[in-house]
């Protein structure tokens, strides 16, 4: 059979052979089956198929016939064939592109999957964080088939002290086993999330009461306190837990409320557990309240001295004297330290009450010597976390304080026992001012002879609670007698204070006290009234 082509770049019959062999080798057998077929059944062609002309060139045909019989009888095909390269390749780049689109498509929802599992995980654990934390807790809250609802807020004891002594990696893995402990602990359908530093939480839902959520907590103590091997090192945390829970679904106020908790267990010591109640939040608002006053105190100067003598206690001379603070407070009246330092040292506002006091002791001072008062030396107090303050001497030295004016006290328990290299170079700092150290509340059950000996005051203080029973315990008298056999023999002076009778201050300086103070010698008072205890030269 022979074909008339109409090609484009000549005309007339060409042979079936010469067709055929243009077709593409990959698509020929196809081509052919198809018009084979189409004989066969003597119906409709119809086939799509790529030509190469000998120059190379690869063009698409599209070829459309029917079945024709001719007057003579011979059967053949009629039709027309289109050159189609330029829609196929139209299509086919259109195809790219669509393929090229859905890939970055697919690529950027799953780097926008990546970024939001990133900004709902903690990337050091992969526990939930925070923001996820915060989002399923509002879901359960809503949620039908949730009947009860609890929060369990967990720090972890001693995590400071494992990541200054041993490194913050060692710090990441105590975290990073913590957590694979807190889920491994906990009932189907919790949630457990890190929200920041050492500080996890857990929701807990459909619990049955709150022996559950005690044992629990109970539970996940347990796990936490098995040591963690970190190189050659095994590392041991803990955690205090607060707990907040509600049979209602509400999630207003859970985590607030385990915070709260948290705080007071922490308060309480370490691996505590603490639920929530009402009058855990009303003591947490007025401390919250006081530490904003203290701040407002602060700056309207509403803190002042008063000044307790300390006697010799042979000749019962005035050798010193001892600024004691006092809140002049504007609705509550004069508040004794009870009242506020404990809430002023959670705030960190000790140190700038202790720098507060001092200014207005040297004012008192001069004000004094102004009148001819022969001003003795005045123990001043002096928070740990005021040693640490790097501007502290360049404060000190801004107050241009006279040699051997001021004694600065500091406290027993904070001191002797942890007292490392930068606070004894400041303690160093401080003398070389011409300003003596004095240790307050000796023998209150954390004093260190080494610390003592590291630190060398110029005297120390017996703990009041030790004097009270000086009279009738023979103990007590064998203790304080000790001593002052000790601080003799470091060549450091001794001070008694809470003398609260004549008999106490005879005992004292039977056994060797040098120096004596309490309420039997002379109660705290005000600035201005320390003109009337001494005899002032100026006054005759």
């Amino acid at each position: 059979m022979h074909r008339l082509y109409q090609t484009g770049r000549k005309s007339g019959l060409v042979a079936t052979s010469v067709w055929t062999n243009a077709i593409h080798p990959d698509d020929r057998e196809r081509a052919e089956r198809e018009f084979d077929d189409a004989v066969a059944s003597r119906g409709q062609y119809n086939s799509e198929f790529r030509i190469v002309w000998p120059d190379g060139d690869v063009r698409y045909i599209r070829s459309r016939a029917h079945f024709y019989v001719s007057e003579e009888g011979a059967p053949s095909f009629i039709g027309a064939e289109w050159d189609v390269t330029a829609d196929v390749r139209l299509n086919a780049e259109a195809a790219r592109q669509r393929a090229v689109a859905e890939a970055r498509a697919l690529a950027l929802e799953q780097s926008a999957a990546r970024i939001e599992y990133a900004a709902e995980h903690d990337y050091l654990t992969g526990l939930p964080n925070r923001r996820l934390f915060d989002k399923r807790l509002a879901q359960l809250a809503e949620d039908p088939t949730v009947s009860t609802l609890a929060v369990l807020h967990l720090d972890l004891d001693e995590f400071k002290q494992i990541n200054d002594g041993y490194g913050h990696s060692a710090g990441d893995a105590v975290l990073r086993a913590a957590a694979l402990r807190i889920e491994a602990g906990l009932p189907k359908g919790s949630i457990a999330a890190r929200i920041g530093g050492d500080e996890f939480v857990i929701i807990l839902v459909n619990f049955t009461g709150v022996d559950v959520l005690q044992q629990i907590a109970r539970d996940v103590q347990r796990r936490l306190r098995k040591k963690i091997r970190f190189g050659a090192d095994l590392l041991q945390s803990g955690a205090s837990i607060g707990i907040s829970w509600s049979a209602d679904r509400s999630d207003a106020n859970l985590l607030a409320e385990s915070d709260i908790a948290l705080y007071h267990a922490k308060a309480a010591g370490r691996d505590r557990i603490q639920f929530f109640t009402q009058q855990l939040k009303d003591e947490l608002m007025a401390k919250r309240q006081i530490g904003e006053e203290l701040k407002l105190a602060l700056e309207g100067g509403e803190f002042v001295p008063f000044y307790q003598v300390q006697l010799d206690a042979r000749t019962r001379a005035i050798v010193g004297l001892e600024a004691l603070v006092r809140w002049q407070h504007a609705e509550r009246g004069l508040l004794v330290p009870g009242d506020f330092l404990k809430v002023a040292d959670e705030y960190g506002l000790s140190a700038d009450i202790d720098a507060a006091i001092l200014r207005r002791v040297l004012k008192d001072r001069r004000d004094w010597e102004g009148r001819g008062v022969p001003v003795p030396r005045i123990a001043v107090n002096i928070s740990g976390q005021r040693l640490y303050d790097p501007h502290l001497m360049e404060d000190l030295l801004s107050l241009d304080i006279p040699q051997s004016a001021i004694v600065f006290e500091l406290i027993e328990t904070i001191f002797l026992d942890d007292c490392d290299d930068e606070m004894l170079q400041s303690v160093e700092q401080i003398k070389q001012m011409g300003i003596e150290i004095e240790i307050d509340d000796f023998g209150s059950g954390h004093a260190s002879l080494i610390g003592l000996v590291r630190l060398r005051p110029t005297r120390l203080k017996i703990d009041r609670q030790l004097v009270d029973e000086i009279d009738t315990s023979d103990e007590q008298r064998r203790v304080v007698k000790s001593i002052i056999e000790i601080a003799k023999a470091l060549g450091v002076s001794v001070i008694a204070e809470g003398v609260e009778t004549e008999g106490h201050a005879t005992t004292l300086a039977k056994l060797g006290c040098e120096t004596l103070q309490g309420f039997a010698l002379g109660r705290p008072v005000p600035a201005s009234e320390i003109d009337g205890i001494f005899v002032s030269p100026v006054a005759g």
